[in-house]
Formats: C-alpha cells, sequence, structure tokens
C-alpha cells in the first residue's frame, strides 16, 4: 500500500513539480532541498525522508577530511530507505559512505514545528541512527519533525595522526554532527521544521558529543534546547598528543613489517581489523580528543568556567547504568574505587554481592554524581535545568533486570516488538506517554511540565530532580544526595 501510493505521488509530483513545490509542505511528502526534491513514504500519520545526505561521501581522497558540502541538484529521488550505517565491525552493510540522516513528520500538518535532532550513541565506535528502536514516528505524531543523524565511527571518526592534520585532525565525527546542524538549519523548513527551534537529545557518546557541541563556538547558534541522557559528565578528553601516540600505533599496525603506510590508501576490512586489536587494549582508543578547535576542555570544565550555551537543558541518567559479568572487571573496578570494601558496603547497605557493588559504585562514579555537578553548574548559569533519575523496569523484565543504560529510549520512542525492544504492559505504555510528554513539550517551550503530568521541579537553586521509578513518577529531593556526597570526597 505504502508503495503504490508514493508512486502515485511521484507521477503527480513528476507531472506538476512546479504546483506541488508551491503546496504547504504537510500536503505531500515532499520537500525541495540543496540536494534535489526528495519524496518520501507515508505510514499512517507520519511521513518518513531516510537516508538524506547531509555530507559529501567520506571516501578516497576525503577520507579523514572534514565533511564537504553536497553538489546541488535539481533531480527528483526517493527517501523511502535507509542508507548504510556508518563502518564498524559486525554490522552488515556497513560503509564508509554514510554522512546521512532521516526525518520524520506528521503528514497533512504544517509548520514550522519544533525540531528534534537524536544523536545516538555506542561508544563512538558502533551504532546507527537507522536502529529500528530510533523511528522517530511516534515523536512525529505529536507535532514535530524528528531528525536522526549518522556521523563517522571508530578510526574513522576519530583518529588522530600527524599526516592528517592538514584537516583538522581527530574530531572528524564531531565535524560530522555540526555538518548535520547546518544542513538542518537550512533545509528543515522545506519539511516543515522550525529552524529556530531545534532540539538535541541523545545518550551516552550521544549525550557527550551534545555535551561537547554546546560547548563548541562553532555549533553555537545551531540549536536551542539539549537534552543530555546518561553523559558521563567527569570523562576527560585524550590530549592532541595521547591521542595521535595512539594513531601512529595504530597507523603504524596496518603497515607491512611494523611499517607506516598510507592510512587513506588502506581497504576499510584492513582498517576494521586493526581497529578491533587497538580497542582490545584501549577501550576508548577512538573517542573526541581536546584538539583545541572543536573540543577545547573537558566537560565539566567547560561547564564550571560557564563556557557552555546557557540554554534550557533537561540532563539525567538511570539508576542501573551497567553490571559485570566478569570477576576480573569487578575486582578491577572495585579496586579502582579508592575506597575499601568496608566503605563500600557502608554506602551500599542493601547491596551483598560484588558484581552488583561495583556495578553500583560505577554508576554513580560514572554517571549519577557527574550528571548531578552538570545540572548545578548550568543551573547556576541562570539557564532553566531539569534533572531526573530513570529507575523504572518494564514489567516483562524485572524478574532478571539487564543493565539499565539506554533502558529509557525505548520509553521516548514509543517503539515496540523491534530487536532491542520489548512489547509494554499496559503500565509501561503509561509511563512511555508521560516521559515522552515531558521532552516533546520541553522541545515545544523548553520547559517538560504539562497538563495531566505530575510536575517537574526546576534544579535551580535546588537539588531536586524527577525520579520514574515502578511505583510513581514524582519530583523530589533526590534521596542519594548524602551518598553522592561523599563519593566525591
Amino acid at each position: 500500500m505504502r508503495s503504490l501510493l508514493a508512486l502515485a505521488l511521484a507521477s503527480a509530483i513528476l507531472c506538476c513539480a512546479g504546483l506541488a513545490a508551491a503546496q504547504p509542505v504537510g500536503q505531500f511528502p515532499f520537500a525541495l532541498t540543496r540536494e534535489g526534491q526528495m519524496l518520501g513514504a507515508v505510514e499512517g500519520e507520519v511521513a518518513s525522508f531516510k537516508g538524506l545526505a547531509y555530507a559529501a561521501p567520506p571516501v578516497g581522497p576525503l577520507r579523514w577530511r572534514p565533511p564537504e558540502a553536497t553538489a546541488e541538484s535539481s533531480e527528483m529521488r526517493t527517501a523511502y530507505d535507509y542508507a548504510a550505517p556508518c563502518l564498524q565491525p559486525s554490522l552488515p552493510g556497513a560503509s564508509e559512505d554514510c554522512l546521512t540522516l532521516n526525518v520524520f513528520r506528521p503528514f497533512g500538518v504544517d509548520g514550522p514545528l519544533p525540531v528534534m535532532v537524536f544523536i545516538h550513541g555506542g561508544a563512538f565506535v558502533s551504532g546507527t541512527a537507522n536502529d529500528p528502536l530510533f523511528d522517530g514516528a511516534r515523536l512525529a505524531q505529536a507535532g514535530l519533525i524528528v531528525v536522526t543523524v549518522n556521523y563517522r565511527l571508530g578510526a574513522l571518526g576519530w583518529l588522530t595522526h600527524p599526516a592528517l592534520s592538514e584537516g583538522g585532525s581527530g574530531n572528524f565525527g564531531l565535524m560530522d554532527q555540526i555538518a548535520a546542524l547546518h544542513w538542518v538549519h537550512d533545509n528543515i523548513a522545506a519539511f516543515g521544521g522550525d529552524p529556530a527551534n531545534v532540539t538535541l537529545f541523545g545518550s551516552g557518546a550521544g549525550a557527550t558529543s551534545i555535551a561537547l557541541l554546546m560547548l563548541c563556538r562553532e555549533a553555537r547558534d545551531l540549536f536551542q534546547r539539549a537534552i543530555l541522557q546518561s553523559v558521563p559528565g567527569r570523562a576527560r578528553l585524550r590530549s592532541q598528543q595521547e591521542a595521535e601516540t595512539l594513531g601512529r600505533r595504530f597507523v603504524t599496525a596496518l603497515g607491512q613489517d611494523g611499517r607506516e603506510t598510507d592510512p587513506r590508501a588502506i581497504e576499510p576490512g584492513r582498517l576494521l581489523a586493526a581497529a578491533k586489536r587497538l580497542l582490545a587494549k584501549s577501550a576508548h582508543g577512538f573517542a573526541p580528543i581536546a584538539d583545541g578547535v572543536l573540543a577545547t576542555e573537558d566537560i565539566a570544565a567547560g561547564f564550571a568556567a560557564g563556557h557552555e550555551s546557557r540554554i534550557p537543558l533537561i540532563i539525567g541518567s538511570n539508576d542501573d547504568e551497567t553490571r559485570f559479568d566478569s570477576e576480573r572487571d569487578v575486582k578491577d573496578e572495585l579496586a579502582s574505587s579508592g575506597t575499601g570494601s568496608d566503605e563500600l558496603r557502608k554506602l551500599y547497605p542493601d547491596v551483598a554481592k560484588p558484581p552488583d557493588l561495583a556495578a553500583r559504585f560505577y554508576t554513580d562514579k560514572v554517571y549519577s554524581e557527574p550528571v548531578r555537578l552538570l545540572s548545578r553548574l548550568h543551573a547556576a548559569s541562570g539557564a532553566p535545568t531539569f534533572r531526573y533519575r530513570f529507575a523504572y523496569i518494564p514489567e516483562a523484565r524485572r524478574g532478571s533486570p539487564e543493565e539499565g543504560h539506554g533502558r529509557e529510549l525505548q520509553f521516548i520512542f514509543g517503539v515496540e516488538g523491534v530487536p532491542g525492544a520489548g512489547i509494554f504492559s499496559r503500565q509501561d505504555r503509561e509511563v512511555a506517554r508521560r516521559l515522552r510528554a515531558y521532552w516533546i513539550n520541553f522541545a515545544r517551550s523548553g520547559d517538560p511540565n504539562g497538563p495531566d503530568l505530575p510536575h517537574w521541579d526546576s534544579a535551580a537553586g535546588r537539588d531536586r530532580l524527577l525520579l520514574i521509578t515502578n511505583d510513581r513518577i514524582t519530583s523530589g529531593e533526590d534521596p542519594w544526595q548524602e551518598r553522592l556526597d561523599r563519593i566525591t570526597r
């Protein structure tokens, strides 16, 4: 049915393209962009445009260079299917030619509408905006434009090496995200979106990217609100010198007999194999660096200095971000805490098993306390700030819950029955409806509050947050406040 409708619309538009372009954007799954005339697909109440290029393919001589603009075109093309995800191990169909994004908008609704741009996570080495979990249809149904972005990953996104320095080596993935935001600014009105009302949201590496963009002069004025989900706010950026040392090691591993070779001439399979070997020794070998241009300081330091964009912010984390299965990982984490076992048990008197103790400490050290810090710092700047902690577990998974990192994403996108997403119960759907409503209200006005929602107190001048638990959603004092205070001493 979808294909028949699309073919009929395509025929009509081809016959009278000038008339179609003059129509209100909500009336056709059609948009005129710099790159050409895009024909989308319609399912129910939502039109989608998938696989839209926001930059030229970063292949051949453009590998490890800043993204370049695509060629202008007046040709028509269909945008029914996702393009290839960015190159990464163990993902079929991944490709270097991947600088694309996807747009979802309500069909039959005119703009200008608020825009939400999602930056996916994956530790900067994996993930894709094409994941079925990130289908933007449910959000778009509420009267929003949703954009999901692919950006270069792993060695192709974050390699630093002197031979690549002529293009600003090291943060190519961040350059891609900025290029995508410029594309949104220049083109989103053609889809019914408001380029002056853009909210960025993302989890994990996506949230880290957004925090860095809040500190980045080149990204100023490209977005007006931000949502940071599970951002490791105290993480340290690798220096240019440290990154170059790793980069030299990586490039040497690509050569023959230990000699360096031209990294732009290496076929993708060898790049992936060498990257996998480096990541086995250095888990965070590919990630944003302090390049002195796009990223000049660590996130916490930048927020402490008041250098971030003073825009409305939602920031939060989950109460069980990780789990440890390996006995060695448990021992390493407990040893890295710098706190004796007895002291840790005083911090977590309800936790008996070492793996659970290590996981709880890791969650607090990497996410809970740094999120509180960034919330306090941003609120002190005078910008509207709303903190949350997500502790809800879907009813079907409460017997054997998985780690909570990213768990809230299914609730926000409202997707069920696809890989990575289970089927919701009635209670799960109600929690998802409320959480999604908070995000939507925030994208519209900078305030998550609205009718039929528990009131969410601002973090300004207080240490309050929204708690989403199995029993209720309520705004109040942080029950972990004393524990987080002790962790920072």
